[in-house]
C-alpha cells in the first residue's frame, strides 16, 4: 500500500516527540528510505525546539557516542500538574541557553548524533515502558508495593503472554500479601492502567552475582 503511495507522489514523515514537547520535536523525510534503512532516524530538531544529547555530566556527547535526549524550545510544557517533585527531576535548568528561567526536558530517551547531524534512537536508559498507548514507569509502580507493609521486597515488568504483553508483579513477603488485596491498594493509589494483571509470589527475588 505505502508502495502504492509512492507511485502517487507521497510523502513519509517521521516525527518523534514526547508530549511534554508538544508531541513532535524532531522530524525527517524518509520518503527514499528502503527495507534496508535501519535504523531510521528521527531526524533533526524542528523550528522553535534545541535538542542536545548530552551524558551524565551533562555534557555534550561526541558524535556517535550514546547519550541521553534533552530537549528544550518553546513547544516545552511548564511541568506535570500537581507533581512538582517530579516537574523538578524531568524539567531542568537549560545550562545552554542565555534566557532567564529556560530549561530542558530529560526524556530518558538513549540517542547518538550522526555524522549528518540527525539523531538516532537507541531506546530507554531508565524503566519507562509503553503498553497499551500509555507511558508507564516500573519504579513508579515499584515504590508503591515496596511501600505496602506486608511486601519486603519488589518487581514489576512486562510479560508477553499469547502475544499480548501484560504487567506482572513479583512479591517476596512473609508471607505476601494475595493478589486481590495488593491489586486493591495500587488501584487506590494508581491509574488502573498501572495496575499488574498478575502477582507472582517468590522467596526472594533474584539478583545478578557482583
Amino acid at each position: 500500500q505505502w508502495g502504492q503511495c509512492i507511485g502517487n507522489s507521497c510523502r513519509l514523515i517521521n516525527t518523534y516527540g514526547p508530549t511534554e514537547t508538544t508531541i513532535v520535536a524532531t522530524f525527517v523525510d524518509i520518503t527514499g528510505a528502503t527495507s534496508d534503512t535501519v535504523p531510521v532516524p528521527i531526524g533533526w530538531a524542528i523550528a522553535g525546539a534545541q535538542v542536545y544529547v548530552l551524558d551524565a555530566a551533562m555534557q555534550p556527547a561526541p558524535i556517535g557516542v550514546p547519550g541521553e535526549l534533552f530537549i528544550g524550545g518553546a513547544g516545552l510544557a511548564r511541568g506535570y500538574v500537581n507533581r512538582p517533585d517530579l516537574t523538578a527531576e524531568k524539567f531542568v535548568p537549560d545550562p545552554f541557553s542565555g534566557a532567564l528561567g529556560a530549561r530542558l526536558y530529560r526524556t530518558g530517551d538513549e540517542v547518538r548524533r550522526r555524522a549528518d547531524g540527525q539523531l538516532e534512537s537507541l531506546g530507554r536508559i531508565d524503566q519507562q515502558i509503553k503498553l497499551r498507548g500509555f507511558r508507564i514507569e516500573l519504579g513508579e509502580i515499584e515504590a508503591q508495593l515496596h511501600a505496602h507493609p506486608a511486601v519486603r521486597d519488589a518487581a514489576v515488568m512486562v510479560r508477553e503472554e499469547s502475544g499480548a504483553p501484560r504487567l506482572v508483579g513479583y512479591i517476596v513477603g512473609d508471607p505476601a500479601p494475595p493478589a486481590r488485596d495488593l491489586r486493591q491498594y495500587l488501584h487506590d493509589r494508581l491509574p488502573d492502567y498501572m495496575v499488574p494483571a498478575v502477582f507472582v509470589s517468590l522467596s526472594a527475588l533474584p539478583h545478578t552475582s557482583t
